[in-house]
């Protein structure tokens, strides 16, 4: 066990510098002149390359990249001398335009987007599962049937058109809900709940759509294997032999489809956060992304890609945990 955690963690390690390289290429070779960007449209040449030799832009690109590696690890300074802009490890870029540490940035928002998404992690995995397992078991009825309709329906509807919606009959027409507006927990925790209550059942609506389908599927394919056929023949019950022998194989994909979707929302739920107005790591971007702010576009890129590469090494790891045919071919 210890020896495959390590090759995971080295799988991990080298993946992470992947994408660390081909973001940085994407961001600071293939893209727009950041010194332009920061600049403004009312910038002098000379202005432009006084940024670009403060942000180190005039090195060469593996010397651009290593400092930037360098910085993950101890920091690094923006500048010379007294205009000197120091950015604390680990630093994965600094907004110009927002005068602004990108991390920090990230991490003032990043406890809104993990509140969305977990949440509605918990919300669309408690329904989408149920739904599933029992459409499985009751496979042809009008319960598998309607359920099925339902999902159908919820992978259909746009995530915007949902929110909008549910936006206009809970709080304008019935008035169940006030407008969406964030307050920390501890301040008030009913206003809290209220606040997220809507991007949850939204995010919840869509993904338990999906999950409910795949759960059937994974289901009904896992009731027809020998080892559940030898089960029945052993004469456990019904419910023993499905929550004992069929759940743990049957949701092994479902573990990896939401390891890859919580950390997918890390990065930010942009259409939510806008709709609702939350300010959390996707309105972080989307606000980047209207001023050409490219570290804070790089960051959040990052962000969410090392969440979704620490997603699959978790999952991996509990995959030996749920599926016992998964540590026999893995031995």
């Amino acid at each position: 066990m210890i020896s495959y955690i390590a090759k995971r963690l080295v799988a991990a390690v080298i993946v992470m510098l992947c994408v660390v390289f081909f973001t940085f290429l994407i961001f600071f070779q293939l893209s727009p002149d950041p010194a332009a960007s920061i600049c403004g449209q009312t910038c002098t040449p000379d202005r432009i390359e006084a940024i670009r030799n403060q942000l180190g832009l005039n090195e060469p690109f593996l010397t651009q990249f290593l400092t930037f590696l360098a910085g993950l690890v101890v920091g690094r300074d923006y500048g010379t001398g007294g205009s000197v802009i120091h950015c604390d490890a680990p630093c994965i870029g600094y907004s110009f335009q927002s005068n602004q540490d990108v991390l920090q940035g990230i991490l003032d928002r990043l406890p809104v987007s993990v509140t969305v998404a977990a949440g509605a992690a918990v919300l669309w995995l408690l329904t989408g599962v149920a739904a599933g397992v029992i459409s499985a078991v009751k496979e042809g009825t009008w319960w598998d049937r309607g359920a099925m309709m339902l999902a159908l329906a919820g992978l259909s509807l746009p995530s915007y058109f949902v929110a909008l919606v549910l936006q206009y009959l809970l709080v304008v027409e019935l008035q169940w809900l006030p407008f969406p507006s964030v307050v920390p927990f501890t301040e008030d925790p009913v206003q809290w709940f209220q606040a997220y209550l809507m991007p949850w059942m939204v995010l919840a609506l869509m993904y338990a759509a999906m999950y409910a389908r795949l759960t059937r599927t994974n289901v009904i394919d896992t009731l027809g294997e020998n080892f559940m056929r030898t089960a029945r023949a052993k004469g456990l019950r019904p419910a023993t032999v499905l929550t004992r022998h069929g759940l743990r194989p049957s949701l092994t994909p479902i573990v990896t489809l939401l390891g890859v979707d919580f950390a997918t929302l890390l990065g930010g739920s942009l259409i939510i956060e806008t709709v609702f107005g939350l300010n959390g790591v996707g309105r972080y971007a989307y606000d980047a992304l209207a001023v050409n702010d490219q570290p804070v576009i790089m960051g959040v890129t990052l962000l969410a890609a090392f969440a979704v590469i620490i997603a699959n090494l978790v999952v991996d790891l509990l995959y030996r945990v749920l599926d016992p045919r998964v540590r026999v071919s893995a031995a």
